[in-house]
């Protein structure tokens, strides 16, 4: 299996990881597992942006264009007036 393949499936295990966490930290009532959980998570998340930012730099992935200013005041001034 190529690299490129093998990082972007680890890339979007995590992705569901990090989904699972979110989700069991919010339901958890018990402090010291919602504390154990969210430093799982945030350990899940720093790992992920490092294999992010070197897939980036292989080309493995391309990001989406940039949106234009005038898009994104349109989608600001959208959420804020409700």
């Amino acid at each position: 299996m190529e690299e490129k393949y093998m990082v972007n499936d680890i890339l979007s295990g995590l992705k569901a990881e990090l989904t699972t966490y979110q989700n069991a930290i919010s339901e958890a009532e018990n402090v010291a597992l919602r504390q154990t959980l969210a430093q799982i998570r945030n350990n899940d998340e720093a790992f992920q942006y490092d294999l992010f930012k070197v897939a980036q730099v292989k080309g493995y992935y391309i990001p989406a264009e940039k949106a234009p200013q005038a898009e994104i005041n349109k989608v600001k001034e959208q959420v804020s007036n409700g």
